[in-house]
């Protein structure tokens, strides 16, 4: 193949087919090739630690925060800094040939376990290792959605262990998967689809993992009002989802005379009770991660990216922008983790020279509708459904992006009739959760429960309704499902959806690239899954 580079894992890739130039996300090809190398040497390191543990040896939780970290850098939107991949390689390979040495019988493993070169040949290797043809399009497609199943899990699994939670079945799992995507001998359809599957089940745990360490840390989110305006005092903006670094943040500039301003799905941050207290915590700026070169020239001040989402930076803001953990761009100052620290002094000496955020709006909007404040109103809802006045509730979770068709989704949300509900989590609310939709009997048409990895708190309220009225199946509820997604962390949730049992979801604007024409056919066939058409026919069909 003739293409500089071959990338199909987000759903804004070139044509619906694959960025062959360079990613729609600005990925460079000599980017895409070190994450393809990356991906390659911590399946390499799967099976080393799978090997480990099946002689009943003890895989380090250093070494389970490597892969977890290795795959999150590979995310869509989080890493485009090539020398810093490169010296994670290094480190992976390093740490691979420790453990190769204490597997008894290591002649058994594949070769991406042994491999390893000086960083002068990884170019040249990079160009063996990314998405290949294979005789058979359907395996490699079973291949890249777990792949891709494995990224967003390592996401929420990262941002577990960050507040010191771990769960090591989940880690071996991931592992364990790795390995078997390096094992030509499981080319049948079936024994991948079972991986596929068994990749959602653990996609629930994991999110099941994520939703503890978050509510233990801060408390159950609560219905709360966020302030979407500006103060007079110079800012930071915190973009990404690691709620870690946000604390760290708010401690840091205390007393500093800098306000804390959340980006896109930061912004649930303010449902949390712990993050009240804070009084240099002063709203939300902007929206969803695809507008920020215009927004975040507006903000003036510092901004951190705490995780992926960020898009390479205009010149004018560049000296402006920090990254940390997964995250990586060139150029732009990266906040390291240090015996299990961060120190934010640089971004908060950035912004103190800076002048305060440029206004883009007023207003306040209204979330934290997960799972434990909507049991705690469970009766009012249930209450709305039996008389009527609640006809169907809508789950518009998942991702926004900035594709054109994607304002299908806020004309959609518009048209909803004023007897319908809208469940959502991710950044995909922001599509419509600005609308003026109103309120049902004082409960708003829109409840947002939060990040993306919130889906989690989607599935719990459903399972719950779905106990309260008796039903023997999740898909006997008036629930619907148009979920919009982007990229692998939405890949998990729909896994995970699967697994559970939830049928005919509707995902768009496009199905994605990876799924060869038979995938694509079984997930129909046995999930009703199903693609956007235009509103008012998707109206007619889903609502009725």
């Amino acid at each position: 193949m003739d293409a500089k580079m071959f990338c199909y894992q987000c759903q804004e890739t070139a044509g619906g087919k694959g960025c062959t130039v360079q990613g729609v996300c600005g990925k460079k090809p000599d980017v895409a090739e070190m994450q393809d190398l990356l991906v390659y040497v911590t399946k390499g390191l799967g099976a080393v630690t799978t090997a480990l543990r099946a002689e009943g040896k003890k895989v380090a939780i250093e070494v389970n925060h490597r892969v977890t970290m290795n795959l999150f850098i590979t995310i869509t939107n989080a890493n485009f800094d090539r020398e810093a991949i490169i010296d994670v390689i290094e480190e992976t390979l390093a740490l691979k040939s420790d453990l190769l040495a204490q597997v008894a019988d290591a002649s058994k493993l594949p070769e991406a376990a042994h491999w390893t070169a000086p960083r002068a040949d990884y170019e040249a290797k990079a160009k063996t290792v990314g998405v290949l043809a294979t005789e058979n399009e359907d395996v490699r497609s079973l291949r890249e959605l777990t792949t891709y199943g494995l990224k967003g899990l390592s996401a929420y699994v990262e941002h577990a262990n960050a507040l010191g939670h771990e769960n090591e079945e989940i880690d071996a799992f991931m592992q364990r998967a790795l390995a078997q995507l390096l094992d030509d001998t499981m080319d049948g359809g079936d024994a991948l689809t079972a991986l596929v599957l068994e990749t959602g089940k653990w996609g629930v745990d994991g999110m099941a993992l994520l939703d503890g360490a978050n509510t233990s840390t801060y408390g159950h989110p609560e219905i709360s009002k966020v302030k979407l305006g500006v103060g007079s005092r110079p800012g930071i903006l915190i973009s990404g989802h690691d709620l870690k670094d946000l604390e760290r943040l708010l401690e840091q500039t205390k007393g500093t005379g800098v306000d804390i301003y959340t980006h896109g799905e930061m912004i649930p941050a303010h449902y949390y009770p712990a993050f009240k207290k804070y009084d240099n915590l002063v709203g939300n700026y902007g929206n969803a991660w695809w507008l920020q070169k215009e927004e975040f020239e507006k903000f003036n001040g510092a901004i951190l990216m705490t995780t992926n989402c960020v898009v390479p930076p205009k010149d004018s803001y560049k000296d402006r922008l920090f990254t940390t953990a997964a995250v990586g761009v060139p150029g732009c100052t990266h906040i390291p983790l240090v015996n299990g620290e961060k120190d934010f002094t640089p971004v908060i000496e950035c912004a103190k020279k800076c002048a305060p955020p440029t206004e883009l709006e007023t207003g306040e909007i209204v979330g934290g509708f997960a799972h434990e404040q909507v049991f705690a109103v469970a009766d009012k809802v249930v209450e709305a459904v039996k008389s009527g006045a609640i006809k169907k509730f809508v789950v518009m979770a998942g991702c926004d992006g900035r594709m054109k068709s994607r304002d299908y989704y806020r004309e959609f949300a518009g048209k909803l009739p004023k007897d319908t509900v809208i469940l959502t989590a991710g950044c995909a609310k922001y599509k419509y959760i600005k609308l003026p939709l109103g309120d049902i009997g004082g409960i708003p048409r829109v409840l947002d429960a939060g990040q993306c990895n919130d889906s989690y708190s989607l599935v719990r309220i459903a399972l719950k309704l779905q106990e309260v009225f008796g039903l023997a199946s999740v898909n006997d509820l008036p629930v619907v499902y148009n979920i919009a997604w982007y990229e692998q962390k939405a890949v998990i949730v729909l896994l995970a959806l699967l697994f559970l049992g939830v049928k005919n979801i509707h995902l768009g604007p496009t199905l994605p690239a990876f799924l060869s024409p038979n995938v694509a056919k079984v997930l129909v066939e046995n999930f009703g899954i199903g693609t956007i058409a235009d509103v008012e026919s998707d109206l007619k069909t889903m609502i009725g």
